[in-house]
């Protein structure tokens, strides 16, 4: 493979995390596992509508899990997947970064 060709699993990853909410619904499960409401509450700028559609996505790769207690009312909670763990190096790191160089936007 040439410098010029891309990596079908680098581009793959890249698609996985560029999606928008993906990273920052990465870094709030790399607390521990969360209730829906409690994420919804944690990242007040996504709709719970997409919160729910990206947990599928992320559930779908294999990052997320999603797991039901069945008592009166079920509770269902989300947490990540050996893979999704995986991944807190790159968060961490992208962490650290926007830390170091990023100005938050004006509010």
């Amino acid at each position: 493979m040439d410098a010029s060709t891309l990596c079908p699993r680098f581009e793959k990853g890249m698609q996985i995390l560029s999606k928008r909410w993906s990273g920052l619904i990465i870094h709030q499960l790399l607390a521990g596992p969360q209730r829906f409401c409690h994420m919804e509450a944690a990242l007040p700028s996504i709709s719970g509508r997409l919160l729910s559609e990206r947990l599928k996505d992320l559930e779908l790769e294999g990052i997320v899990k999603r797991d039901v207690f069945p008592e009166t009312p079920v509770r269902i909670e989300y947490s990540l997947t050996e893979k999704g763990r995986a991944i807190e190096p790159v968060i961490r790191s992208i962490e650290a970064w926007s830390q170091a160089y990023v100005e938050p936007e004006e509010a």
